[in-house]
């Protein structure tokens, strides 16, 4: 090996120490900060605007604008026929959509997979909300409401007010959510 080649070498070598040593002293500020949030601020209303905004398809395949749930309380629950926690939390957001339905308040699932997926699955499992197709458009609507991972399932509440009043990462606590539901 000539000089100059062992030179490129050290010069890599320690390029690649340095690089190495920044990520590690990174993921422990990291660690010192704590974890990372995955909601907005209660009462933020933009992100309500633009769901109001849409018009999507419903399993059936006809187009729904959202806006007819504008003035109630909305429970926004973001899946996918192929999350398993999703799948196995509807059966809950069945039972809450029919016990708080005298409430002013209303379930309805935005799917994120495809018009054919989530058709076939809708036939299968008995849903009792609205449920609708938005593909991946879904995530980034969900990371407005704060869904900084894109993770699924991700659940927003939404008072009869257009406020957010509350964000959920990851399967529902239903204690939690009906005492959420409680104080609305």
């Amino acid at each position: 090996m000539t000089k100059k080649n062992w030179i490129a070498c050290a010069i890599v070598a320690l390029m690649f120490a340095g690089m190495g040593a920044y990520v590690g002293l990174s993921k422990e500020k990291a660690k010192e900060a704590g974890p990372q949030t995955s909601t907005i601020a209660p009462g933020a209303t933009g992100p309500v605007n633009e769901l109001y905004a849409l018009s999507l398809p419903d399993a059936a395949g006809a187009t729904q604008a959202l806006s007819q749930w504008k003035g109630k309380n909305l429970l926004v629950n973001f899946w996918a026929p192929w999350c398993p926690p999703c799948v196995e939390e509807m059966p809950e957001l069945s039972e809450v959509q029919g016990h708080y339905a005298g409430k002013n308040l209303q379930v309805i699932g935005i799917g994120i997979d495809s018009a054919s997926n989530i058709a076939t699955f809708a036939s299968k499992v008995k849903i009792a909300y609205p449920v609708y197709v938005s593909g991946m458009s879904g995530t980034d609507l969900s990371r407005h409401f704060g869904n900084a991972t894109g993770g699924l399932p991700f659940t927003v509440l939404i008072g009869a007010d257009g406020e957010v009043k509350k964000t959920y990462l990851g399967r529902l606590k239903f204690d939690q959510l009906r005492a959420d539901l409680d104080k609305l």
